[in-house]
C-alpha cells in the first residue's frame, strides 16, 4: 500500500478522534512542545534575528524530523495509526467550536463576567472593558481566524506533506503564539517565527476564505466582502478569514482592540451591522461547516495524490 493511502485514512481517523475526544486535558503534545521550546529559548535567547532563526530551525526541524521517522515505519497499519494520532494532536477544531459555544451560552445568559473570563481561551484580547457587543465581535473574529489556524492549515499540510507537515505546521504556529508577537523582548528574536507562520498560513487562509464563500447562504456577498476587505487586515492572512466570515454573517468586523495595554486600530471589514449575541452561535455553525469541508477536502487530496 502506498504511503499516501495511509495518509488519507490516517487523516480521516484523526479528524474522527478530534470530533470524539477534542484536545486532551492533560499532557497535550503541543504543550509538551511548548515547554521544550521555552527551555531552548532560555539557552539561545538574544536580542537578534539570527538567534531567533536558529531557535525556529531547531524547533521546527525537530518536529518535522519526528514526522519523517513516523512515515518511515514499514507497517502500513502503523503508519496509518501514527498519522491519525498526529492529526488528532495538531487539530483544534472541536475545542474551538466548543469554546465558541460556551461564549455564546454565556452571552445569551447575560453573564458578562463568565464571558470575559472565558474569552482568553480564544484570543489574547483584554476582555475587562468589553461589553456584550465587544465580546461578540472578539469571539466571531477569533473563530474566523482560528478556523484556519486550528483546522484548515494543519489539514492542508497533512494532506500535502503527511506527518512531517502536520507536526512542522503545529510547531510553527505554536512558536508564533509564543514569540511571534510584537514586544520589546521578541521584536527581533521572534521575527523568524512570525514570518514563517505567515508563509505557512498563506494558502490555508485563502482556502478558508474560499470554503467560507462556498458554504455561505449569500455567496456573492461573501465573495465581494472577501475581495474588497480581505487585504485590509494588518495580518496578511487573518484578514482573508475574517472578511469571509463578515460577508457570510453579514456583519462588520474590525475596529479597536486592546492587547495587554497595547491598543490597535484596525480597518473594518464587511458592510453589515456590528456583531450581536446571536451572531456568535451562527459563527460557531460556520466554523463547524468549514472544518468539515476542509477535512473532506484534505482526505480527498491525499487520496488523489496517491492515484498520481
Amino acid at each position: 500500500m502506498h504511503i499516501l493511502s495511509d495518509r488519507a485514512l490516517g487523516l480521516a481517523l484523526g479528524v474522527a478522534l478530534d470530533a470524539v475526544f477534542a484536545d486532551p486535558r492533560a499532557g497535550h503534545p503541543v504543550a509538551l512542545f511548548g515547554r521544550a521550546a521555552s527551555k531552548l529559548e532560555e539557552r539561545l535567547y538574544g536580542d537578534s534575528e539570527p538567534r531567533g532563526a536558529v531557535h525556529v530551525i531547531v524547533c521546527v526541524g525537530g518536529a518535522a524530523g519526528l514526522g519523517v521517522l513516523a512515515e518511515r515505519v514499514a507497517d502500513p497499519a502503523a503508519r496509518t495509526a501514527l498519522t491519525a494520532l498526529a492529526t488528532w494532536a495538531v487539530l483544534g477544531g472541536t475545542t474551538l467550536a466548543r469554546e465558541g459555544a460556551i461564549m455564546a451560552g454565556a452571552l445569551e445568559d447575560d453573564d458578562l463576567a463568565a464571558a470575559r473570563e472565558r474569552l482568553p481561551h480564544l484570543c489574547g484580547r483584554d476582555p475587562s472593558q468589553l461589553d456584550e457587543k465587544g465580546l461578540a465581535r472578539a469571539t466571531v473574529e477569533s473563530l474566523a481566524e482560528n478556523t484556519s489556524d486550528a483546522v484548515v492549515a494543519p489539514l492542508f499540510w497533512g494532506a500535502v506533506a503527511g506527518v512531517p507537515g502536520l507536526l512542522a505546521y503545529r510547531a510553527i504556529n505554536t512558536l508564533d503564539a509564543m514569540i511571534g508577537h510584537r514586544s520589546p523582548r521578541y521584536e527581533r528574536f521572534g521575527w523568524a517565527a512570525a514570518r514563517l507562520d505567515d508563509v505557512a498560513n498563506y494558502v490555508p487562509a485563502r482556502l478558508t476564505g474560499v470554503l467560507t464563500v462556498l458554504l455561505s447562504r449569500d455567496r456573492a456577498r461573501t465573495l465581494a466582502v472577501l475581495l474588497k476587505d480581505g487585504h485590509r487586515h494588518p495580518s496578511p492572512n487573518a484578514g482573508r478569514c475574517e472578511a469571509a466570515f463578515a460577508g457570510a454573517l453579514d456583519v462588520t468586523l474590525g475596529g479597536t482592540n486592546v492587547y495587554g495595554g497595547r491598543t490597535e486600530h484596525r480597518p473594518t471589514m464587511g458592510d453589515g451591522r456590528e456583531p450581536e449575541v446571536g451572531d456568535v452561535r451562527r459563527a460557531v455553525r460556520l466554523t463547524r461547516a468549514v472544518s468539515l469541508a476542509a477535512a473532506g477536502l484534505a482526505v480527498l487530496t491525499a487520496w488523489r495524490l496517491r492515484r498520481r
